[in-house]
């Protein structure tokens, strides 16, 4: 999505009717160690994918949608005794990749105040499932055992997390294309809260 004329090739060939930008750069610890991959692709490419979309919205099918994938991580975290995130709250990222996704959402959202433009933004919690990237929190630590090696703990262990099945966010994202309304975020979770060291 960095590649703005590859982006604008595949519209000409493939006249999309919905677009879901899933595309990201996702891994806290990397983003810490260096953060600008996660601004081009985060930002830059969000960018990118808004403005073809735009461009090419007036031969599209009317019923177009832009759905924008997010994390709930832009709402910074939470203690055991708080409430789930709601789509009110205030961003609080901590992180270059929460403040890049934040910085997408925003994005997304000034399109459509800006120029109409059909956008839906999702916040997701979590996902786990098959074929998850090894470097991620589940299938890293399932390697490790399976490998003999140890099981990296952060910190203390207590950061708080909730978990959502990739298959659960992805029949949600479907019913947005449907049903969604443009302009609107939704927080997708699962209900499924649990600290790192208890998982």
């Amino acid at each position: 999505i960095r590649n703005l004329d590859q982006i604008n090739k595949i519209f000409k060939q493939t006249h999309p009717d919905k677009v879901i930008h899933l595309a990201a750069e996702s891994h806290v610890d990397r983003s810490i160690d260096g953060p600008k991959q996660f601004i081009q692709t985060n930002i830059i490419g969000t960018f990118n994918l808004l403005e073809v979309s735009r461009s090419f919205l007036q031969n599209l099918d009317p019923g177009f949608k832009f759905i924008h994938i997010s994390t709930d991580e832009v709402f910074g975290s939470l203690d055991f005794n708080e409430e789930s995130f709601k789509e009110s709250n205030n961003y609080l990222p901590n992180s270059p990749y929460s403040a890049s996704k934040a910085s997408s959402d925003m994005l997304v959202r000034s399109w459509f105040k800006t120029y109409n433009f059909p956008t839906i933004t999702t916040h997701s919690s979590n996902n786990y499932g098959p074929w998850q990237d090894p470097e991620k929190l589940i299938p890293r630590t399932i390697l490790n055992a399976l490998n003999e090696e140890p099981i990296e703990v952060y910190g203390d262990g207590k950061n708080i997390r909730d978990w959502l099945f990739v298959a659960d966010n992805v029949i949600a994202i479907i019913k947005l294309l449907t049903n969604g309304n443009v302009g609107e975020n939704y927080n997708i979770g699962g209900n499924n809260e649990i600290s790192n060291i208890n998982l």
